[in-house]
């Protein structure tokens, strides 16, 4: 029996609790009556089941570990935990936002407040505070012990800080390295106050600083390296898209409480330095062995290289870190270069993997985004028959045999879907699921039927990688989608590359149109901007589209992803323009001066769109706007129907023409000063960002040094942007406050942010 048939038997026998507890004869006589008293104990049921429910939450809301989020405040009140003002805003349902409501009082700091009471002053503590009040790893340092003084000769301290020895390049490295967290050099005093708001000083009697981690490590999981083979098809590169990338590290838990993090215990990129092992002769003899392995930081595998049999994985012995930024020197036969400052591998010249490289490698960025090997909600399609699809593998013969419901690709998986449609034409769900984080290359044209529903998405903690070829010379190969009335596409969990996804509507010639697709559904995906990415991350097609809608009225709903330019061909019978959502995501158009959303044949697209806490670069060209929050619209935003629509809390473009706005910027700041000070404050409130290239672990966060309207300018003063939801305002505060109340009197403590 399937499990959709035994949890319906489940609650069915729960919802007649009731009945089975009268007597047998009553039971007869309303079973010859019709069941009208089984149907009306089933509606008590409901209810009892109700009260059930609530008085066990009840006793669940009594602990800390087990009590729902609005609970956890009025916990760390009876304790005495002292709460920052916006927590006075939060709801009875715990806050406006579930997200905000954890921040202000996360559940972690709350559960161990008692026990930070009996470890207060305590160095050890403060990395506890970061990570519970906070979210971020941290180092906490007392700059005394990095000061230079003279040593009396009966106490020495040999682990001091001492002048910089320029014959030892690894410990030069640390000095600037992670923001100076692990700084191993002495230091003449600085009087400035570490928790100053102007200039902040470090090295002094009572500064204490809190090394946070803000970036995240991200595994990627055996998935193929990219052959670089402009430079030599002995060259190849850790990121599947051919660019650059800086390996992080798999952070090792720490096993005392009152251990001080090293650097192998925080998510930060890796050291050429820490990446060797050192030889006899001091040089780089080959990768440490805690960073390469099975469950660690690195691992490389190569079929049959250097010698049949052999490279399954590539053991560590044959590894050699090196410094590959000009892609130059030789390498010996049977070993292999590896530079991960930059993510590059260099095989000799004349032993090159015939069958290609995996890679296993940790990446840095800010927060669950995109496609990625993190955890992420997909809903399941109701009554969908689920097909599997795997991609090729190392330890995995090319033309190994599946067994019923698993594929070798996507377009197999599609054959047999269409098979099984024509022996029962009752289905309409598909889950195409890929097993792996490989690549799955192709071109695909999804053609769906009135009332079809496809799911292409990626399994639990997976990141596949759909390459779209150019097989074709004369015409398109994206990912095509065209259906009929009330069909649907979801995409959840892709990395997309090589090419865009292309929507069309029904044809012109068909003398009776049997309707549009419904909606294309885009979740936790990257479609690359550009298509592709050269080594230094920038665009190798800047100019195209990642999304384009020929002629259809189907909707397209995006959230937590990233995805390039939206272009848009209206139908010669438009109708009610067709929605356009996007949610927590990114719209880069690669280019401030390029169109994010816009029709390449008429002045706006013929659309109305929505903005929740987005990031757009480029030029948003719309009909309409429905509702715009919190977001950040970079270049200007045109909409041509202004009578009807809002934005608020949001960044716009000088040049734009908007629906009416409410507290947006810079209006905001130009309205506060003189005239005369106006052009100066119009180029003070920008958004600052790290970085503008997709590929880099710091992809248009906000720069520390952005103003406060950009950072705490969201409806809940959290930042604007696609980072809102990180909260970092409100947890930057929250332990700054904690900081206050559990170092020692005197002490001067800050925040320093090593990532």
């Amino acid at each position: 029996m399937s499990a959709q048939a035994e949890g319906g038997r489940a609650m069915s026998a729960r919802a007649d609790r009731l009945f089975d507890l009268l007597p047998v004869v009553y039971r007869m006589r309303d079973a010859e009556q019709g069941y009208a008293l089984r149907d009306f104990l089933r509606v008590l049921s409901s209810q009892v089941e109700v009260i059930e429910q609530d008085i066990a939450r009840l006793y669940g809301n009594a602990f800390i570990e087990t009590c729902d989020d609005w609970v956890v405040p009025y916990i760390g009140d009876l304790l005495g935990y002292t709460l920052l003002p916006e927590a006075a805003t939060l709801g009875a349902d715990g806050g406006r936002d579930g997200g905000l409501g954890r921040v202000l009082a996360p559940r972690a700091d709350v559960a161990n407040t008692i026990d930070a009471r009996r470890r207060k002053g305590t160095l050890s503590l403060l990395e506890d505070l970061s990570r519970d009040a906070a979210g971020w790893p941290a180092r906490a340092v007392e700059f005394y012990r990095r000061l230079g003084w003279m040593q009396h000769l009966d106490h020495l301290h040999p682990r001091r800080g001492g002048t910089a020895d320029l014959r030892d390049p690894g410990r030069l490295q640390r000095l600037g390295w992670a923001n100076g967290a692990f700084d191993p050099f002495a230091h003449s005093v600085d009087l400035r106050r570490l928790g100053s708001a102007h200039r902040r000083g470090r090295h002094n009697i009572p500064a204490v600083g809190v090394f946070a981690c803000r970036l995240r490590s991200y595994p990627v999981s055996c998935t193929p390296a990219y052959c670089i083979e402009e430079r030599g098809p002995h060259c190849f590169s850790f990121s599947v898209l051919g660019n650059d990338t800086p390996l992080f590290q798999r952070p090792v838990a720490e096993t005392e409480p009152t251990h001080i993090a090293d650097e192998r215990n925080l998510p930060l990129p890796q050291r050429r330095w820490r990446f060797a092992e050192r030889g006899v002769l001091a040089d780089y003899a080959s990768v440490a062995a805690e960073l390469y392995g099975d469950g660690r930081s690195v691992q490389l595998w190569a079929p049959d290289w250097p010698a049949k049999g052999q490279g399954v994985p590539v053991p560590r012995e044959a590894l050699i870190p090196a410094d590959l930024s000009g892609w130059g020197g030789q390498v010996k036969r049977g070993r292999v270069a590896v530079d991960p400052e930059r993510g590059r591998l260099l095989f000799p010249a004349n032993q090159r993997p015939k069958r290609g490289v995996w890679v296993s490698y940790q990446y840095g960025f800010a927060a669950d985004l995109g496609g990625g090997e993190y955890a992420r909600v997909t809903p399941e399609l109701e009554g969908a028959t689920r097909y599997v699809v795997h991609a090729t593998r190392p330890d995995r013969a090319a033309n190994a045999s599946w067994p019923a419901g698993h594929f070798g690709s996507v377009a197999e998986a599609l054959a047999a879907w269409a098979a099984a449609k024509a022996a029962t034409p009752a289905l309409h769900a598909l889950i195409i699921e890929l097993a792996e984080s490989g690549v799955y290359e192709g071109s695909l044209d999804l053609q769906l039927d009135a009332g079809e529903a496809i799911q292409l998405r990626a399994a639990e903690r997976t990141r596949p990688v759909l390459r779209l070829l150019d097989v074709r010379a004369s015409q398109p190969d994206a990912l095509s989608v065209s259906g009929h009335a009330g069909s649907r596409v979801l995409l959840d969990g892709l990395l997309i590359v090589g090419r865009g996804v292309e929507v069309h509507g029904p044809a012109e010639e068909d003398d009776a149109p049997t309707g549009d697709l419904c909606e294309l559904v885009i979740r936790h995906c990257t479609l690359v901007p550009g298509w592709a990415l050269q080594c230094d991350c920038d665009p190798k097609r800047p100019g195209e589209p990642s999304v384009t809608f020929d002629r259809t009225r189907a909707a397209l709903r995006v959230s937590h992803s990233i995805l390039g330019a939206i272009m848009v061909i209206s139908p010669e019978q438009r109708g009610e323009p067709p929605p356009l959502e996007l949610c927590d995501s990114i719209l880069d158009a690669t280019g401030m001066e390029r169109v994010a959303l816009g029709a390449p044949d008429e002045a706006v697209a013929y659309v109305k769109a929505s903005f929740r806490r987005c990031t757009v670069i480029g030029a948003v060209q719309a009909h309409g706007i429905v509702l715009a929050e919190d977001s950040i619209f970079a270049s200007p935003l045109r909409v041509l129907r202004r009578q009807q629509g809002c934005v608020r809390f949001c960044y716009v473009a000088d040049g734009s023409r908007t629906p009416r706005r409410f507290h947006c910027q810079p209006d905001l700041a130009l309205a506060a000063v003189v005239p005369e000070q106006r052009a100066h404050e119009r180029l003070r409130v920008v958004p600052q960002v790290r970085s503008r290239r997709y590929g880099t672990p710091h992809y248009l966060r906000l720069a520390d040094g952005c103003c406060a309207e950009i950072r705490r300018g969201a409806s809940d003063r959290s930042a604007m942007g696609v980072w809102h939801d990180l909260y970092e305002p409100q947890r930057e505060a929250n332990l700054a406050a904690r900081l206050t109340e559990y170092v020692p009197a005197g002490t001067d403590a800050g925040i320093l942010f090593a990532t």
